[in-house]
């Protein structure tokens, strides 16, 4: 063997155990190619993620499967899971829009029940204490609703339904919270404005009763001080023509 072809393959086989010594397999992977996992292999790995509560992890797994296989038969299962990943994270907008997505693409899909559903989850999961604005349980009973109005028969148009009462008992507490403090302040006007509503439209739930009962002392109020008001507007002429 010549003595510079000798040289080369020493310093060939020097270079590959430096590799080894240094990269290990990943790098050696790096030049030569790794092996494709197939959508079965990540699908499997993103649920096993998914199952242990690695909700990030997972979401980059269901991702890679939508990029690289969208024909796949696993594609629709990853859309679905990558939602509810990102909805176990509390990233409720980007779940919002990823179901969204999935009810424009697969609108005949059998999950879509599932998928209507947690899209009002992902209202709900937002919704705030009484004392504060509604604007989420709002959202939250329109989905439902939906749900409800759509597939009246599916198991999760009965448990949107249980979700639908809990946004109107969250409304109705809502209601006598403002009308009370206006009954607080004795703005009698607006606090039976806000009991009226509560009684019209959200009549079956527990502060109906409630509501009746501010209603019946805020007219009583309000006359009184129509009287009031007019006692002391005679009073008023009547000194300023005698006088």
């Amino acid at each position: 063997m010549p003595p510079k072809l000798s040289r080369f393959i020493q310093w060939f086989l020097t270079g590959i155990c430096i590799l080894f010594l240094f990269g290990g397999c990943a790098l050696w992977n790096n030049l030569f190619g790794e092996e494709e996992s197939t959508p079965a292999e990540l699908m499997s790995e993103a649920m096993e993620d998914f199952n242990d509560g690695k909700f990030e992890t997972a979401t980059e797994i269901f991702q890679k499967i939508k990029d690289r296989y969208p024909y796949s038969k696993f594609a629709i299962k990853a859309e679905i899971k990558m939602a509810d990943a990102l909805y176990e994270r509390d990233l409720f907008d980007e779940a919002y829009d990823e179901y969204t997505e999935f009810e424009k693409l697969h609108p005949k899909n059998p999950s879509i029940p599932y998928v209507l559903f947690q899209k009002g989850m992902c209202h709900f999961s937002r919704v705030k204490s009484f004392d504060r604005t509604q604007s989420f349980t709002h959202k939250a009973r329109e989905e439902f609703e939906r749900l409800i109005k759509r597939y009246r028969r599916s198991p999760f148009a009965e448990r949107a339904r249980r979700k639908v009462r809990e946004c109107y008992i969250r409304l109705a507490e809502h209601e006598v919270y403002v009308g009370n403090f206006y009954f607080k302040m004795e703005k009698y006007g607006p606090a039976m404005h806000r009991y009226l509503y509560l009684i019209e439209h959200y009549p079956d739930v527990g502060q109906y009763y409630e509501a009746l009962e501010k209603i019946k002392i805020c007219k009583e109020k309000l006359a009184e001080q129509k009287e009031e008001d007019g006692t002391s507007w005679w009073g008023r002429l009547k000194s300023s023509v005698f006088d």
